[in-house]
């Protein structure tokens, strides 16, 4: 037993250690006057273990003062003169110190040893508190490590996430562009002769090219949701007011969702702006709400919303590809059954569906995750069974900046007649001559050539040539290539360029060159009316 330990209360408090020395040295009186007969000749006898119990209670203080209680008590009750206090001379001073050097040598080793003990004592407390401290700090830094684990992990499967659906993104977008070419052939020769029909044929003739026209559409729209996916459609980006695009899109999104979905809008004052290519944008919206509408059977709240948010370090470290920073987000939110994590997880996949056999291609969120990740942006899914799910898309913000006028503005101010002169330059043979009739149709005049080569050469013997649209990837001489030339010959000419291939001299990360006008593979005879009307009305600079 730790005897030391046991007196540690008494020596944190003083009064305490004081009011001991007091009681022992009075006991000790009191035994001393009770054994006068057995202690004759030994005045001090009974104060020296009273001192040496106090100062070992108390510690020095008390000990001196029981030490000096007993002193007084001695040489007043047991030396003679007898009740008084005046000591003889030498024996009486003799007797009297050497019983202050026995209290000397008595009480300081006491004192020492415990101020010894105390520092002992406050030293295993230090080093407890040392190793308790250690402890917290190795506990803190292990869970901050299983942490960075959990977070390295999770970027991990990201990034094997965004690598398989980089593989598929390259493969789909391959098949893509050759689909294009051969789609701009079928669609647009389907379209020609829907436009030649007069009406005395056979009304099945009529269907039938109505239904491969369609046909065509369809396979044209899953293509681009394929280039969409792949990150290599073309986009042509503005400036865009978030607030305005959605609260627009209101009403369309009521007649395309039906009566049973109640349609909320929540947008943010004081919305940044924000750049993206503004159909892409709308279609992303519609595809969410489709989806959305989808998780509701019987009905429901479909709200979109717009909102200012910065996105910091910690959350651009724990998603891939995305960089910290200010954007506009723009979310979907649907009060459905909610989705599963492992569904949650493979959302984004191309084909994936839940939905049943001909009620969805599984490319509408993948269309979606390909448009914002082109746009440099971010769209994450939250979603929990029972409680509906939240699609957000974040677009990086961007200052405001004038947008050309919109395309059919433009094209309106041109009308096609006779004297205008397009030169069409295109290598395959049957896409040149579907462009060739297909503005011919329109009202234009046209002279063609096959490369380069050619249509400089017809610019070099025509007297006048107002508009150049040509193909971009071509053998031996590219479309921007023969374009810049022909400017050299003719510094007023408008060119329009075209083709299947997205990623080309024009485009270039997905995104169109600024001031260049551009008609993407396939086309119908509309479309390209409304882009050379366009061009003709001096949409794009044609740098």
């Amino acid at each position: 037993m730790d005897w030391i330990a046991l007196t540690e209360a008494v020596r944190r408090r003083p009064s305490l250690g004081y009011a001991i020395a007091v009681a022992v040295s009075v006991a000790a009186l009191a035994l001393r006057l009770a054994m006068t007969d057995v202690f004759v000749g030994f005045p001090f006898i009974t104060f020296v273990p009273a001192f040496a119990l106090a100062a070992f209670l108390g510690g020095v203080g008390p000990g001196v003062v029981a030490a000096a209680s007993g002193a007084v008590f001695a040489g007043y009750f047991f030396i003679e003169p007898l009740y008084d206090f005046a000591l003889p001379w030498p024996s009486g001073w003799i007797a009297m110190g050497f019983y202050g050097l026995i209290a000397i040598v008595i009480i300081i080793p006491i004192g020492t040893m415990l101020r010894a003990h105390d520092r002992l004592t406050a030293s295993e407390e230090a080093l407890k508190q040392l190793n308790a401290d250690l402890e917290r700090r190795v506990a803190d830094r292990t869970a901050e490590l299983q942490a960075e684990v959990r977070e390295h992990a999770e970027a991990q499967a990201q990034v094997r996430q965004l690598q398989k659906m980089e593989t598929i993104g390259r493969l789909t977008g391959g098949i893509a562009h050759d689909f294009n070419n051969m789609l701009a052939i079928v669609i647009g020769s389907l379209d020609l002769a829907r436009r030649r029909l007069t009406g005395d044929e056979h009304p099945r003739v009529a269907s039938g090219i109505a239904n491969a026209f369609e046909g065509a559409q369809r396979a044209a729209t899953l293509t681009a949701r394929l280039l969409a996916f792949s990150r290599q459609q073309t986009l042509e980006p503005q400036t865009i007011d978030a607030n305005k695009l959605v609260g627009g899109m209101s009403e369309m999104l009521r007649r395309t969702l039906g009566e049973t979905i109640r349609v909320e809008t929540v947008l943010a004052g004081g919305l940044w702006r924000t750049r993206a290519d503004p159909i892409q944008l709308e279609s992303a919206i519609v595809n969410l709400a489709v989806n959305a509408r989808d998780a509701m059977p019987t009905g429901g709240a479909l709200t979109i919303e717009t909102a200012n948010t910065d996105l910091d370090d910690r959350y651009a470290r724990a998603h891939h590809e995305v960089t910290a920073g200010q954007y506009v987000m723009i979310s979907v939110t649907d009060a459905g059954s909610g989705m599963p994590l492992e569904v949650a997880e493979r959302a984004f996949d191309p084909f994936y569906t839940t939905k049943g056999v001909g009620k969805g291609t599984g490319l509408g969120l993948s269309q979606v995750y390909g448009f914002v990740k082109q746009s440099g942006g971010h769209v994450k899914i939250y979603s929990e069974l029972g409680r509906g799910t939240t699609v957000k898309i974040y677009l990086p913000r961007r200052q405001a900046e004038p947008d050309a006028p919109p395309l059919a503005a433009l094209a309106e101010a041109a009308t096609a007649d006779g004297d205008v002169i397009v030169l069409v330059v295109e290598d395959e043979e049957q896409v040149r001559h579907m462009s060739v009739d297909a503005l011919r149709a329109l009202g234009y005049t046209v002279v063609q050539a096959s490369d380069g080569a050619q249509a400089l050469e017809q610019l070099s013997l025509q007297p006048r040539i107002d508009l150049l649209f040509t193909d971009i990837v071509m053998p031996y001489m590219t479309g921007r290539e023969l374009a810049d030339a022909a400017r050299k010959l003719r510094p007023e000419l408008k060119v329009l360029f075209t083709t299947g291939y997205t990623r080309n001299a024009v485009v270039h990360n997905g995104i169109l060159d600024s001031g260049v006008a551009f008609l993407p593979k396939p086309f119908t005879v509309e479309q390209l009316a409304t882009k050379v009307g366009a061009a003709l009305a001096g949409a794009g600079a044609n740098r």
